[in-house]
Parts: structure tokens; C-alpha cells; sequence
């Protein structure tokens, strides 16, 4: 994906290169989907029918990205949804300032946090996991913080930095 923290799901039917989306969906066996990330949450999504790739981060999250995934797959006819999030920045390190916490606590308040230092955070995947579980969906997570943990990409650490990847096919 060409991931623009925006709201867009697409479909996949046959390979293609970097469709400017944050969410890739397909019922074709053998199709791999990949989220690429370094701070934001690897959402793979899993159903006997239908896969999906999702990127979430701040904006993801207040703009539902998931939500619509799920939305999308069950259109296309997944019953019961398996997600699996991968590592991201933990709610103890993903500062904000206090007005940024406030607007996405208004419509995620499972998302407020502070820092060790008490300052405002954000706890994307504890805010993420509450949207699932709303959505009826079961979930696993890692407690894996990709700015402490050093085997990680981390923008948040590094500025510049490479990529981990979440992969998911049928």
C-alpha cells in the first residue's frame, strides 16, 4: 500500500503495485496483503473467507479505518473476524500534546494515557482493541512497544527509519 493515514479500503483481486489506500481486503487465496509500519499498529484481519491488511495510527484510528475494514469484509461475506495486532508504540511512550489527547479521547476515551513522566499519551492499541471487541471481533495482541524495544522500527526513535511488515493471506 501507498499508506496516506487516510480511510481508504481496497479491494484485491490480482496482484497490483501500491494502490494509495490504508487498507487492503481480498477473498483470493494465495493474494499476500502487507501493512508496513514503525510506530502504528500491523492490523491483520482473518476470516474462513476474506483477509485483511489494515495500518492504524492516530488518524487511523479517530477516522475508523478498522471499523470499515470490518465493514468491507463482512460485505463480502466474513462471519466470525480474527485480528491480530502487531508491534506499535505503547501508551507509556506515545506523547501528545493535551489538546491532540482530548480531541482523540472524545471519540476513543479507552485511548487516554500518560507518559511515565505524566504527561498526555495515547494508547492506540488499548483504544483499538476496545473498537474490536464493540465490533464482536476476537483479537490478539503484542505487548511489544517498538519505541523501547530496539529490534523494532521506530519513527518516533529514529525519524528516518526502515519498516516492519505485516503479511496475511488466505
Amino acid at each position: 500500500m501507498n499508506q496516506v493515514h487516510g480511510d481508504n479500503v481496497v479491494e484485491i483481486s490480482q496482484v497490483i503495485s501500491e494502490p494509495t489506500c490504508d487498507a487492503l481486503v481480498t477473498t483470493v487465496p494465495g493474494i499476500a496483503l502487507a501493512v508496513m509500519v514503525a510506530d502504528c499498529i500491523p492490523l491483520l484481519l482473518s476470516s474462513a473467507s476474506v483477509v485483511g491488511a489494515v495500518h492504524v495510527g492516530r488518524r487511523g484510528l479517530v477516522n475508523s479505518i478498522a471499523l470499515k475494514t470490518i465493514a468491507r469484509m463482512r460485505n463480502l461475506g466474513a462471519g466470525e473476524i480474527h485480528a491480530q495486532l502487531g508491534p506499535s508504540i505503547c501508551g507509556r511512550c506515545y506523547e501528545v500534546p493535551q489538546d491532540l489527547a482530548d480531541e482523540v479521547c472524545v471519540l476513543h476515551p479507552a485511548a487516554q494515557s500518560l507518559t511515565s513522566q505524566l504527561t498526555p499519551s495515547l494508547d492506540l492499541p488499548k483504544a483499538l482493541i476496545a473498537s474490536l471487541v464493540a465490533e464482536g471481533v476476537t483479537y490478539e495482541a503484542s505487548t511489544i512497544c517498538t519505541l523501547e524495544d530496539h529490534g523494532y522500527f521506530s519513527y518516533r526513535r529514529h525519524n528516518i527509519t526502515g519498516r516492519t511488515a505485516g503479511v496475511i493471506w488466505l
